[in-house]
């Protein structure tokens, strides 16, 4: 039977945080002047993964942390089912797809945050780099430049997790984040919140992004006016 399982917040948020981090990797080879519109998504980037810590707090039951989030035992239980090929079916993400979620955000989150104070050499700078002396800007750079290829690591073992369910075990994990409904053997009732609850969330992460940077940006113009 098909049962509802992601509500329509949550699946928007999906789609557009995929959206931005591949932008992010076309942007960032592109180099040149497709930098400035990889800063920017650097922004949106940073703004969806506050949102979505929001959303884990105070959202639909399937998109919460305590619902979808295991501990180590039940992570091994399950790994041990899916070696066995006979993973339970779960209605959310799965115990290892969970700590995916949070190994994403934390991944793409700390990348955004190092692009802040990062700097090409060029003409590039993040809005934070005035805070920070150059040795440390450089620094921090070279981090960006691992968190990448981190990002693009955890992408590529989301997209083969995603492809080993689909064809082994039949599970259509892409269609259900599309239209959010999942086919499950039995009924199970997941606590779904108003959509509207995720416009307060996002909202206060777009503002809270929007503040950082431009405090950051204002302080770099003063240190410019009064050298």
């Amino acid at each position: 039977m098909q049962v509802k399982v992601w509500d329509v917040p949550t699946r928007l948020y999906h789609w557009a945080f995929a959206g931005v981090v591949i932008a992010q990797f076309v942007t960032a080879q592109l180099g040149g002047d497709a930098m400035f519109w990889h800063v920017r998504l650097g922004y949106a980037a940073l703004a969806l993964v506050l949102f979505r810590i929001y959303w884990g707090l105070v959202g639909s039951e399937s998109a919460r942390f305590s619902h979808f989030l295991a501990g180590p035992s039940a992570t091994l239980a399950y790994m041990r089912d899916l070696a066995r090929r006979h993973p339970p079916a779960v209605a959310s993400h799965n115990p290892m797809g969970g700590w995916a979620v949070i190994a994403l955000l934390l991944a793409v989150g700390t990348q955004a945050t190092l692009g802040l104070f990062s700097n090409d050499d060029i003409f590039i700078e993040g809005p934070l780099y005035g805070l920070i002396s150059k040795d440390l800007s450089d620094s921090l750079t070279g981090w960006h430049g691992v968190g990448a290829k981190v990002i693009v690591a955890l992408v590529g073992l989301h997209l083969l997790a995603i492809a080993v369910h689909q064809t082994v075990f039949r599970e259509q994990l892409v269609p259900a984040m599309l239209h959010g409904n999942k086919p499950l053997e039995q009924p199970v009732q997941l606590r779904f919140v108003s959509p509207w609850r995720a416009l307060p969330g996002l909202l206060l992460a777009v503002l809270a992004v929007w503040a950082l940077v431009t405090w950051g940006e204002s302080l770099a113009v003063d240190s410019y006016d009064y050298g």
